[in-house]
C-alpha cells in the first residue's frame, strides 16, 4: 500500500495533521472553558456583595432567618444555577440554598476564598463545590460579620460545563461555524501539502525511474537523465548527477569490459594463429631432421636447423611479449627510476639493430647533441622501448629508406621521436594501432610477422612513466613515433639558463 514515497510523506503527513487537529481541539475546548469561567467569574466578582448590601443578613451568630430565606428564593427565581451558601470562620456551611440532601461537604476550603478576597490572583480561582466534593468551580465571596470572626456569603457561580465538543456544538451557534471553517482550513492545507509533496517528489520518480531503465537494460544504456548542470542545486540535483556520473562510468566500464572481451577472442584466434605458424615450421623440419638424417647433405642439415632456430626465436618473443603484456596489465612491473643519459641509451640501443638494418638497406640516422642532459626513468623499461620502436621501424621501412632518431628539449623534458621513410599508417587505424593484438592491414606490412603486442607494451610502460606515446603517419611517406621523459632535477636548472 506504502510502496512509493509520495504514499509514506503523504500517510505521515495525514497522520500528523490528525494528531495537531486532536491536540488542537483539546487545547482549544480547554482554553475555551478556561475563558468562559475566568470571563464568567470577573463578571459576577461583586455578586456576592451587591446580595449582601441588597439583602443585609445581620451578623453570622444571628443571621436574619426571613432575609436569608428570601435571598435563597431570590436566588432560585433570578438564577438557579447558582448556589448560596453561609460560611463560619472556618468554612464550615452554616445555611445553604440547595434542596435538602444535595450538599455532601460541609467544610469548604477557605485558601482560594482569602485568595479571591485579595483581589491578586489570577483569575479563574476555582473553590470547592459543596454538591459535588471531587469537583472545584468558579465563585464570588464576600466577607460577614460575626460574633466568633468573620464568615463569607460563598456563592457557586459555573453552572454545568458541556460535555466537551458535543455539547460546544449542542449549545453554542458560533462554535459550529468556527469548527467549520478551522476544518476547512486544516483540509486547504492538507491538500496544499499533498500538493507540494508531489511537486518535490516528482524529480525523485524520474530519478528513480532512470535508474530503473539503466538497471533494466543491463547497464548496457546511457541514462537519459536531465540534471542540473553543476552541484549548485538541492539534495535531490546533488543525488541524480552523482547517478548519471556513477551511472556513466559504469556504461564506460562495461564498454571497455566488452571491449577487451572482444580483444580477448581476438588474442585466442591471433595467438592460436601466430603459434600455429612457428610451432607447424619447427615440427617439420624436425621432423625432416629425424626422418632424413641419413640422406640429408651437410648444408641442407644446417639449413634445416637454421629455419627451426628462428621459429624457436619468433615463438620465444611472442610467449615472452605475452608474459610481460600480462605482468604490465597485473601492475606486476614496479618502476626503478634513475638518472641516465638518453643520448648514450640510443645509442647502445641502435647499435643492436645496426646488423639488421644493413641487411635490408635501411639507414640508421641519430639527430642529436652530444651533451643531452640527464632524464629519469627505469632504464631497462625504456630501453625495451626503444626497442620496440626503432625494431617496427626497421621492419617497415622499404630497402634504401632510413630511420631517424631524434631527441628535443622542452622546458622540463626531452621529447624522443623515431621516425621512418616506411609504408605509414593509414589514417583510420591511427587510433588503433595502441591496442593489443591490433595488426594493420595496410599493403607491406608483413603478414604473420608480429602479434600485435609491440606498441601495446610500449604504451603501457610509458603509461608506468606518466608519459603518453604519440603518433603521426602518412601513407607512403612514413611513421613519427614519440614520447617524453622528465630531466633530472640537476639539469634543469641547467636548461631553463640555456634557454
Amino acid at each position: 500500500m506504502f510502496r512509493t514515497l509520495y504514499s509514506k510523506l503523504a500517510a505521515v503527513l495525514l497522520v500528523l495533521f490528525l494528531m495537531v487537529g486532536v491536540i488542537s481541539v483539546g487545547a482549544t475546548l480547554h482554553f475555551f472553558e478556561q475563558y468562559n469561567e475566568e470571563s464568567n467569574q470577573r463578571l459576577n466578582l461583586r455578586l456576592a456583595q451587591h446580595l449582601l448590601q441588597q439583602n443585609p443578613l445581620g451578623t453570622l451568630s444571628e443571621p436574619d432567618k426571613e432575609r436569608l430565606r428570601s435571598l435563597f428564593d431570590m436566588q432560585m427565581i433570578i438564577n438557579p444555577s447558582i448556589q448560596i451558601y453561609l460560611l463560619d470562620a472556618t468554612g464550615g456551611i452554616v445555611a445553604f440554598s440547595a434542596a435538602p440532601g444535595e450538599v455532601k461537604l460541609m467544610q469548604v476550603d477557605l485558601a482560594p476564598i482569602r485568595r479571591l478576597l485579595q483581589r491578586e490572583a489570577k483569575l479563574p480561582v476555582l473553590g470547592d463545590d459543596p454538591r459535588d466534593p471531587n469537583r472545584r468551580r468558579i465563585f464570588s465571596v464576600a466577607p460577614v460579620a460575626g460574633a466568633s470572626g468573620q464568615g463569607y456569603l460563598y456563592v457557586m457561580l459555573a453552572a454545568e460545563r458541556p460535555a466537551g465538543l458535543a455539547g460546544l456544538l449542542a449549545n453554542s451557534d458560533v462554535v459550529p461555524r468556527a469548527a467549520g471553517a478551522a476544518a476547512l482550513s486544516v483540509l486547504i492545507a492538507l491538500l496544499a501539502g499533498l500538493g507540494i509533496f508531489a511537486l518535490m517528489t516528482r524529480r525523485l520518480e524520474r530519478l528513480a525511474a532512470a535508474m530503473g531503465d539503466f538497471q533494466r537494460s543491463d547497464f548496457n544504456q546511457r541514462p537519459q537523465l536531465p540534471v542540473a548542470s553543476d552541484a549548485g542545486g538541492d539534495e535531490i540535483d546533488r543525488l541524480a548527477i552523482s547517478f548519471r556520473e556513477m551511472a556513466l562510468r559504469i556504461f564506460a566500464q562495461l564498454q571497455t569490459l566488452k571491449r577487451n572481451d572482444e580483444l580477448r577472442r581476438e588474442l585466442v584466434a591471433n595467438v592460436s594463429h601466430d603459434l600455429k605458424t612457428p610451432i607447424a615450421t619447427l615440427q617439420g623440419y624436425v621432423d625432416t631432421l629425424l626422418l632424413k638424417d641419413t640422406s640429408l647433405s651437410p648444408e641442407d642439415r644446417r639449413s634445416y636447423l637454421s629455419i627451426a632456430s628462428r621459429s624457436c626465436e619468433r615463438l620465444g618473443k611472442m610467449v615472452g611479449d605475452l608474459i610481460e603484456l600480462a605482468k604490465l596489465d597485473a601492475h606486476e612491473v614496479s618502476l626503478l627510476p634513475e638518472s641516465f643519459s638518453i643520448g648514450e641509451l640510443i645509442q647502445d640501443v641502435a647499435q643492436k639493430f645496426d646488423l639488421q638494418a644493413r641487411h635490408k638497406d635501411v639507414r640508421i640516422e641519430l639527430d642529436f647533441d652530444d651533451h643531452l642532459p640527464f632524464v629519469v626513468g627505469d632504464i631497462g623499461l625504456i630501453e625495451r622501448v626503444l626497442e620496440n620502436l626503432i625494431g617496427n621501424a626497421i621492419t617497415h621501412t622499404p630497402a634504401g629508406g632510413r630511420v631517424r632518431l631524434a631527441v628535443t628539449l622542452e622546458e622540463d623534458a626531452a621529447v624522443v621521436h623515431v621516425s621512418d621513410t616506411g609504408i605509414g599508417i593509414a589514417q583510420e587505424n591511427l587510433t588503433q594501432v595502441f591496442e593489443r593484438f591490433f595488426r594493420v592491414n595496410n599493403a607491406g606490412w608483413e603478414k604473420g610477422a608480429h602479434a600485435g603486442l609491440g606498441l601495446a607494451i610500449t604504451k603501457s610502460i610509458l603509461e608506468l612513466h606518466r608519459s603518453r606515446l604519440t603518433v603521426d603517419s602518412e601513407l607512403g611517406t612514413g611513421t613519427v613515433f614519440r614520447f617524453t621523459l622528465p630531466l633530472a632535477q640537476r639539469d634543469v636548472a641547467q636548461q631553463r639558463a640555456v634557454a
